[in-house]
């Protein structure tokens, strides 16, 4: 057992604070489920037909879509609520973060002193941090990734840590890590013969979606790379406290350290979307360099613009105009087939896969989906499910 004291158990809200937290989830539910719902049916059965009788024809894209309900009474409540919803998240988290930033700072020196898991923390002060990051707050989080407010600070890893908690408190606890359990269960099961000896997690933050692999691929060796180091002091205190020797980088995805052929399987979750297009191809070349003949690389994200319906693309690209991620929608428009093959993939190797849910699905269901041959027996429900895209060295 580790002697180190668990981060995440320092941050303890008031009883106020946690009914805040609790009323901020199940908000973001209503407005995300609910309300989308029906801001859904006065598109298709008001705002299209009057789109059609007006111009001949039926919105063609998800701009189409935007620039006929922008000033629609409902879509504009709609996003004035998820706009300030997304503050009230951060916001609900921050007084029981500030009130225990030395003994968060301190745990975290003594988790990189100790390392008792086995995994290490490499910070590097001199890393120039890519715009995208510095520019503005991604997610509207204060402070973003990278903030630090006093020597050695992890208090932001435990904004953003409880944070997520809170953004995704209304749709089940485990969401962020869940995603990467299913992708590295699914990845075990389609692959018996797979046994990745090292992983690299691009774009870890404090760590969620990193910890998963260990889980299923325990004799692996696991890295983590991110930009803010209040995220990997976190992220590392958090890991050794419970167990998990991850070896926590602060590098740029764009510029990463690590010799050619070092990775067996590399891997990210919810981050290109947060990153311009053209720092997407250096970092998917990087990826090829890293990964070893036979290896894998395969990401999560939002399905891009060609896989979905013109509803679809107007609701997710949401995010570009109104929560700090301006390349959202850039990076959805992509070729993807062009951009991985770009990047040195071979076609007849690429990986594009939508995974079920680890957590959400029967055993039976998922294995079922992962050890399908025919593309026809994949994935088709209408349950939660993780867009993966890559493709094999």
């Amino acid at each position: 057992m580790s002697n180190i004291r668990n981060i995440s158990e320092l941050v303890e809200p008031t009883h106020d604070e946690r009914q805040r937290q609790k009323f901020i989830s199940n908000l973001r539910r209503k407005i995300l489920v609910d309300f989308a719902n029906d801001m859904r049916v006065v598109y298709e059965k008001k705002v299209a037909p009057k789109v059609e009788r007006r111009t001949g024809r039926k919105p063609k894209s998800g701009r189409d879509i935007r620039r006929a309900m922008l000033h629609e009474p409902i879509f504009e409540a709609w996003s004035s609520l998820r706009y300030n919803a997304q503050f009230m998240t951060w916001w609900s988290v921050q007084p029981a973060v500030e009130r225990v930033v030395p003994a968060i700072n301190q745990v975290a020196r003594d988790a990189r002193e100790a390392n008792p898991a086995g995994g290490s923390l490499e910070l590097d002060a001199r890393l120039k941090l890519p715009q995208y990051v510095t520019q503005l707050d991604v997610h509207q989080m204060p402070g973003c990734f990278q903030t630090e407010f006093t020597k050695d600070d992890a208090s932001q890893g435990a904004v953003y840590h409880k944070g997520s908690q809170v953004f995704f408190g209304g749709f089940g606890p485990s969401i962020t890590s869940d995603i990467a359990r299913s992708i590295a269960h699914f990845v075990k099961l389609r692959n018996p013969k797979f046994k990745p000896k090292r992983i690299l997690d691009i774009g870890c933050t404090a760590g969620a979606n990193t910890a998963p692999y260990l889980e299923v691929f325990p004799d692996a060796e696991v890295h983590g790379i991110d930009v803010g180091a209040p995220m990997l002091r976190y992220g590392h205190a958090l890991a050794e406290a419970t167990g998990k020797p991850i070896h926590f980088h602060q590098q740029d995805a764009e510029h990463p350290k690590f010799p050619d052929g070092h990775f067996d399987l590399i891997t990210s979750s919810f981050f290109f979307h947060e990153v311009s297009v053209p720092a997407t191809h250096r970092i998917l070349k990087g990826c090829y360099r890293m990964l070893k003949p036979g290896g894998l690389m395969i990401h999560m994200e939002l399905p891009p613009a060609s896989h979905a319906t013109e509803y679809q693309n107007f609701y997710y690209d949401w995010d570009a105009f109104y929560n700090n991620e301006p390349h959202y929608e850039a990076f959805r428009n992509l070729d993807f087939i062009k951009t991985l093959t770009k990047a040195g993939f071979k076609k007849n190797k690429l990986h594009f896969e939508k995974i079920p849910n680890w957590s959400y699905t029967p055993r039976a269901e998922f294995e079922a989906v992962a050890k399908a041959t025919d593309k026809k027996e994949r994935f088709h429900g209408h349950g939660r499910a993780w867009f993966t895209f890559g493709g094999w060295k």
